[in-house]
């Protein structure tokens, strides 16, 4: 004769929570962090074209280099954010 299979908890998963006194950051933080790097380089990336536009600045080196660094952290957000929501997807395709 089969047994069926047991949990090995009785709490459900919804009910576990998460400890409040663990120092280490989350994925929450990491992404918050993130977002604020992105802007940072998108605002620094602004700065130095006006500066470059303006003449207060000429070093055009730079310029591109600001605006290429900001491009990339944008890129890689912007694919951070399609993983994400691909794996939300997936989980919520799941059946329980």
């Amino acid at each position: 004769m089969i047994e069926s299979i047991k949990p090995t908890s009785s709490v459900p998963l919804a009910m576990t929570g998460v400890k409040k006194n663990d120092p280490r950051p989350g994925f929450a933080d990491h992404l918050k962090a993130t977002v604020v790097n992105v802007n940072q380089a998108q605002f620094s990336a602004k700065t130095a074209m006006e500066e470059l536009a303006t003449g207060r600045n000429g070093n055009i080196h730079e310029t591109l280099l600001s605006m290429n660094k900001a491009e990339t952290a944008f890129k890689m957000l912007t694919q951070v954010r399609n993983k994400v929501l691909n794996a939300y997807q997936e989980v919520m395709r799941m059946q329980f």
